[in-house]
């Protein structure tokens, strides 16, 4: 299996709505934004399916090295050397990759946050960073372009935590902040103790709406100019906004079941987006 290969088995397997927005994007694009992809999966995973916090932590130490070697030209890992490739082609900085880390640090040092400004920290870690990598491979001309990418990011991390407030649960985690917790009443036993209570589904409800305000300001922000190169991020939007709409639909019931998009209604979005675009282009 060539480097390439293994990124693009990492992608497909995880069921991503990121895949399908990816299909739409030239061969070298795709290559590095699916080596970005992999690598972003490979340290969550480190993270989340690693039992031990003492092993985690190693793993994600290892993977800082491994981006060091990347960028001196000597990656060991499959991930590394697809993402070598990239950097011939791409604008990539090492600090992004540490900050991605940085964030996944965080996972195995604290589980919960204080305020929304603590969690914004994180968010813009996991995901604004890898928004602001994205960008730099899909190409953009304004810099006003980076700003619609951090929103953007922040945006699907936060639709995230609102999906997956169960699994995080199991964990031990809570992404929802301590002072809207108090605020509207849910206590830290209601969540790790999966209860689906009205006041957790008035939370999530303010929680969407966050989620929306921050969608809605990063495709406002976005250059006209910009949109097409950037269509893919605007595919992957589309899809996280069904999501939102779904959980939103079925009352926020995030206890009972992991809400998920089917695979042709994912594609139906990426490929109804993608025409969109290609139309306002001309």
């Amino acid at each position: 299996m060539t480097p390439d290969e293994y990124c693009r088995d990492k992608a497909a397997k995880s069921g991503s709505s990121f895949y399908y927005s990816f299909m739409f994007l030239p061969p070298q694009k795709r290559q590095a934004i699916t080596a970005l992809y992999a690598f972003c999966r490979e340290v969550d995973d480190a993270v989340d399916e690693i039992a031990d916090p003492e092993v985690a932590a190693r793993t994600l130490a290892w993977w800082r090295q491994e981006v060091d070697q990347t960028f001196s030209g000597m990656p060991s890992h499959p991930v590394g050397k697809a993402l070598q490739t990239a950097l011939q082609h791409f604008e990539l900085h090492p600090e992004y990759f540490h900050e991605i880390i940085d964030g996944m640090e965080m996972d195995l040092q604290q589980h919960t946050y204080p305020a929304f400004k603590h969690l914004a920290l994180y968010c813009h870690r996991v995901a604004s960073v890898v928004g602001l990598l994205a960008a730099e491979i899909f190409g953009y001309q304004d810099r006003k372009t980076l700003k619609y990418a951090e929103k953007l990011g922040l945006a699907f991390q936060l639709t995230n935590i609102i999906r997956d407030v169960r699994e995080d649960a199991e964990r031990g985690r809570i992404y929802l902040p301590e002072e809207e917790l108090e605020r509207f009443n849910v206590s830290h036993d209601d969540i790790l103790s999966l209860r689906q209570t009205p006041a957790l589904t008035e939370l999530l409800q303010f929680q969407a709406q966050r989620a929306r305000d921050f969608y809605q300001e990063a495709k406002a922000t976005l250059p006209e100019g910009d949109r097409f190169n950037q269509r893919t991020g605007l595919i992957m939007s589309a899809i996280y906004e069904a999501t939102l709409d779904e959980l939103e639909r079925e009352g926020f019931q995030v206890m009972q079941h992991r809400l998920s998009l089917t695979p042709l209604r994912k594609l139906w979005l990426a490929w109804k987006t993608a025409r969109r675009e290609r139309k306002r282009a001309r």
